[in-house]
């Protein structure tokens, strides 16, 4: 084992796990992680829960009493989840508290059916943050164009916010400049604003997978040499934008009553191509202040043998620029990929919930109690 991990936290990134389960809280997983692997928060998404619910480890008896008030299984859903994320905040406290609110977080999703719905999902992150009810969670609202206006809205009621599924640069800056807004909306309510906390889900795998794919459909020896290195010169450059809009004159307005930086979160670190070093989308994005979210093989592979050295993101943002033109100068246009990953995404995410709706729905029949 080498100590990569603490490396890492000590090079200013925060280590967050990318799974929950009931089993994982229940049999004292969770809490070991955070004391052994230098984890200090978790995140989410409508997939994690459909796989998590689905094995049926740990949920029979909350499944039972539900299908006993003969709940819709929308509410069931949001019941077990709810109470999942709820579990997992009480173990993080201590890191929430220590860290000043930074850390210790847990993540959880608005309803992926509502990511072109602005008002909708404002509401739902509202009832969300209610029902968990806790001070370190964090509401997960997607950077589609309906969710940006949710995003400054919810920030602005003082709900602390995982923006999640960024993939373009541009949308990336939308999304800074949704959260300054929701803070001088806080600001102007007379909100504290050192209780708002925030990060920006910046997608990184699923960006290689589909240039990669792109780039072996042309062939030659020049897009081969290409291939792996679109998402690390995307997330790159977002961090120079990240760099940038948090030392401009606006954000040193908010810094004064004392803001927090919505710091880049590193998503889909888990690598797609097994070509790849499994630590590739780990320590080839090192760099202060910024968080990532691992799935737990990625965490145990850093943790076995990634050899962290450093920030490895500042410094590197002209040849990034000159990767992703090289890309560009092949005919694979950066628009068109990063606009059709967010549609992916947000179909995937809402797959997800609709099969976790189904098998839920058929436990809560199997389960009903049968009339006397």
């Amino acid at each position: 084992m080498t100590d990569a991990l603490k490396r890492l936290s000590d090079e200013g990134v925060a280590i967050w796990l990318d799974d929950l389960s009931r089993k994982r809280i229940t049999s004292g997983n969770l809490a070991e992680l955070l004391d052994q692997s230098h984890v200090v928060g978790v995140t989410t998404n409508p997939s994690i829960f459909q796989k998590a619910i689905s094995s049926g480890d740990g949920y029979e008896q909350q499944l039972a009493d539900l299908a006993a008030r003969k709940v819709t299984v929308d509410e069931a859903i949001r019941m077990i989840t709810t109470a999942d994320v709820r579990d997992a905040a009480d173990i993080l406290r201590p890191v929430f508290e220590a860290t000043d609110g930074q850390d210790g977080r847990v993540s959880i999703e608005v309803d992926p059916r509502l990511a072109h719905e602005t008002t909708a999902t404002i509401a739902e992150a509202k009832q969300l943050a209610w029902l968990v009810d806790r001070p370190n969670t964090l509401i997960k609202i997607p950077a589609t164009k309906a969710g940006l206006p949710a995003i400054t809205e919810v920030i602005g009621l003082g709900i602390s916010v995982n923006v999640t599924l960024i993939f373009s640069l541009e949308r990336y800056r939308a999304v800074m400049d949704a959260y300054l807004a929701g803070l001088e909306k806080a600001r102007e309510r007379g909100l504290d604003l050192s209780k708002i906390h925030s990060v920006a889900s910046f997608f990184v795998s699923r960006v290689d997978s589909e240039i990669d794919k792109r780039l072996d459909g042309i062939g030659t020896d020049e897009a081969k040499a290409l291939k792996g290195k679109a998402a690390l010169a995307n997330a790159r450059l977002a961090y120079e934008a990240f760099e940038e809009v948090f030392s401009s004159e606006r954000w040193t307005a908010l810094d004064k009553a004392q803001a927090n930086k919505q710091r880049p979160l590193w998503a889909s670190t888990g690598v797609k191509d097994p070509a790849y070093k499994d630590t590739l989308y780990v320590v080839d994005l090192a760099a202060p202040g910024t968080v990532n979210t691992m799935p737990e093989a990625t965490l145990e592979a850093t943790a076995d043998h990634g050899v962290v050295e450093g920030d490895t993101v500042r410094g590197t943002y002209d040849q990034s620029r000159a990767e992703l033109a090289a890309v560009e100068k092949l005919g694979i246009a950066y628009d068109d990929v990063v606009q059709l990953l967010e549609d992916e995404g947000v179909e995937k995410f809402e797959a997800s919930w609709n099969d976790l709706l189904k098998s839920t729905e058929a436990e809560l029949q199997r389960l009903a109690p049968s009339e006397a």
